[in-house]
C-alpha cells in the first residue's frame, strides 16, 4: 500500500513524490559521506568572551593580534572580526603547515571564507570561533566575510598571504 495515496490521488504525482523524497535522502547520505571524508565539522569550540570588551581582553587587545609560531611548528592566528574589516588586515602564514584562527566579534554575526581552500566559519558574537587547517599551495587569498554584516559588508575583507617558508613571529 502506497501511503501517499491518502494525500494524492494521482499515481503520476505519487511516483515524483517517492522520487523527490528519494532524492532528498540520495543528496543528505553524499553529503554526509562528503563532510566525514573530508572532515568536515561545524565549529564545536564552545569558547565564550565578552564581545564589548574585546579590545581589553589579553588574547584579543591590539598588540597581541596576530600571526604566533608555537614551539611545535605550528601556527596560531588571533583575529578579530568587526564591521567592516578583519584585524588584522594581512596575515602570513607557512605552507602546509597547521594553522589555528581564533577569531572573536566585536560587534555582530560574521562569517568568513578563504576562496578555493576548506577554511571558513561563523564569528558568533560572545564566542571565540576556532578552527584549525592548512593550506598545501602558496600564494595569496582572499579572507572574506560570507555572512551579511551591515552595509559595508562587501568591502569586509582581508589577505592571507601562503608563503613557501616560516613566517618566524607575528605579521
Amino acid at each position: 500500500m502506497d501511503p501517499l495515496k491518502t494525500i494524492c490521488d494521482d499515481a503520476l504525482e505519487r511516483k515524483w513524490i517517492w522520487l523527490s523524497l528519494l532524492m532528498a535522502i540520495v543528496a543528505g547520505v553524499l553529503l554526509g559521506f562528503y563532510a566525514v571524508a573530508n572532515n568536515i565539522h561545524p565549529p564545536s569550540n564552545v569558547e565564550t568572551i565578552d564581545s564589548s570588551r574585546l579590545h581589553l581582553t589579553e588574547e584579543f587587545a591590539e598588540d597581541n593580534i596576530g600571526v604566533a609560531t608555537n614551539a611545535d611548528g605550528s601556527v596560531t592566528v588571533t583575529m578579530v572580526a568587526a564591521r567592516y574589516g578583519f584585524y588584522p588586515p594581512r596575515i602570513e602564514v607557512p605552507v602546509n603547515t597547521p594553522v589555528t584562527f581564533r577569531i572573536a566579534s566585536a560587534d555582530v554575526l560574521h562569517g568568513v571564507h578563504v576562496p578555493n581552500t576548506n577554511m571558513t566559519t561563523m564569528i558568533v558574537p560572545g564566542y571565540v570561533s576556532e578552527v584549525t587547517t592548512s593550506f598545501p599551495r602558496s600564494g595569496e587569498y582572499s579572507f572574506l566575510c560570507n555572512e551579511y554584516c551591515g552595509l559595508g559588508h562587501d568591502a569586509m575583507w582581508s589577505r592571507l598571504v601562503v608563503t613557501s617558508g616560516s613566517t618566524g613571529g607575528d605579521s
